[in-house]
């Protein structure tokens, strides 16, 4: 039997051991898309306390303790951060074979050398242990993003955002590259109309841009996508449903835009027309400016209205979605590619049912331009688990290139997260080790250790250009 996650953890070969330790474990992250906060980061905040660290903002920790049985004041609500910790521990044992399980463990390992099993036995020695250590100048979020070796992270930005914290990171002279990625989703959400009227307000003032149709709207992300640049960014993030690319004429957009500004509420073929101008428009602008544009698609969000008006999004009220994402996908990709306007692009899937979909797509619009131009993104939310990164990387082999894969990013909102890329590692030496010890790969480990350093990180670094 096996001891419980050492040093070897995931790794069920000879071959998948020496490629994890002598390859993947020694190259640093680059975390392309997360959602960490530029102002803690320019203010290299220390966390209070680990209850502080793991359970604000953190929705898959409040989805399994809901499951669980806790109560909402736990979750987001006036408990204090220990009451919350309590929960969570209590919670911990009963996530057995839930990533979270896998994920906590590492984390209490890699950041606080914890090798106890979280439990309500253990929870206050835990919490003590960790907290006293959060609030050392070495655990400050700036030090824990050097103690995990990161060398770039994009966070998540809207357009009316000031960047004001990114620039004094920039001018802190933090040796770890910060950049913003632009992410419009606000500025297409046509489906509230009073909502709606109230950002294009605030992204008027912003690009000092009077907004009265939908050309002086592109006009303003024009102008922001424009300082965006001048900041730095080189990459856009699109959460959609699927690939809006309706057909529509500018006269029908007019007269929805003229509808919006008026505050009637639109048809659902008004609103997917506007999304298809939108997103187009706004892809050309990434295609103009030379960045990589991500899609994330197919979530199911704020299933439960009662809560989502009680506490708001982002709160752990959402699931894969069905939606048909074929026709639009290819119209969508197609339309830019037929004016060689299609920027380089990363698509995240949320249902698994569509990964060979996914993966066939992609190869229709390489165009020979850029090696692995159009990328099927790694296992996202509800799929960043074992099954669900097998399974995308088990795709992707056999419909296309896994060599030329850009690999895992954090995708999250803690800074104790990063542990999730050796995760990935461990599960990517695994998935070529088992192909070795079965003879279906060459055991030649010059080859193979330098995909896996290819994927953990040399293929973002040339993917994306930026000079590090």
């Amino acid at each position: 039997m096996k001891k419980f996650m050492d040093e070897n953890f995931l790794l069920q070969s000879q071959t998948a051991i020496k490629l994890f330790h002598e390859h993947a474990k020694k190259m640093p992250i680059y975390d392309y898309h997360c959602h960490l906060s530029a102002k803690e980061i320019a203010e290299d905040i220390n966390f209070d306390n680990i209850g502080q660290a793991w359970l604000a903002g953190d929705h898959y920790k409040w989805r399994a303790m809901r499951t669980n049985g806790i109560a909402e004041k736990y979750c987001t609500g006036d408990a204090s951060d220990y009451e919350k910790f309590e929960k969570w521990a209590e919670t911990v044992p009963m996530t057995i074979r839930n990533p979270l399980y896998h994920w906590n463990h590492l984390e209490l390992q890699r950041f606080f050398n914890i090798n106890a099993l979280l439990s309500p036995e253990t929870c206050k020695e835990i919490y003590d242990k960790s907290s006293a250590l959060l609030k050392t100048p070495e655990y400050s979020v700036r030090n824990i993003m050097k103690k995990m070796n990161v060398k770039i992270l994009c966070t998540t930005d809207d357009p009316v955002d000031s960047l004001q914290y990114h620039q004094k990171i920039k001018n802190d002279g933090f040796e770890i590259k910060v950049l913003p990625a632009f992410r419009p989703d606000k500025a297409m959400a046509v489906n509230n109309t009073s909502i709606y009227i109230k950002y294009l307000k605030k992204l008027s003032e912003v690009s000092n841009t009077k907004i009265n149709d939908f050309s002086s709207l592109m006009d303003a992300i024009d102008k922001r996508h424009g300082l965006f640049h001048d900041f730095g960014c080189r990459l856009a993030d699109h959460g959609v449903e699927y690939l809006f690319a309706e057909d529509y004429t500018q006269e029908e957009i007019d007269k929805i835009f003229t509808k919006v500004i008026s505050s009637t509420s639109l048809s659902i073929e008004e609103i997917a027309k506007f999304k298809s101008a939108f997103l187009y428009e706004a892809s050309r602008l990434n295609n103009k400016r030379g960045w990589v544009q991500q899609l994330h698609i197919g979530a199911f969000r704020n299933n439960n209205t009662r809560l989502f008006q009680k506490i708001g999004p982002d709160t752990g009220f959402d699931s894969i979605g069905d939606y048909p994402q074929g026709d639009s996908m290819v119209n969508f990709l197609d339309r830019l590619d037929k004016t060689n306007e299609l920027a380089k692009t990363i698509i995240y899937n949320m249902n698994p049912r569509d990964n060979a979909l996914i993966a066939s797509m992609i190869g229709n619009f390489q165009d020979g331009s850029f090696p692995g131009k159009i990328q099927f993104g790694s296992g996202w939310w509800f799929l960043d688990q074992k099954d669900g990164m097998e399974a995308q990387m088990n795709a992707l082999s056999n419909m296309g290139l896994l060599s030329r894969f850009i690999g895992m990013n954090t995708d999250s909102r803690s800074f104790l997260s990063y542990p999730r890329h050796e995760y990935f590692r461990r599960i990517l030496c695994n998935l070529i080790g088992n192909d070795v010890e079965n003879g279906e790969m060459p055991a030649d480990m010059a080859l193979l250790g330098k995909l896996v350093e290819d994927i953990s990180y040399n293929n973002a670094v040339n993917y994306f250009g930026i000079e590090l």
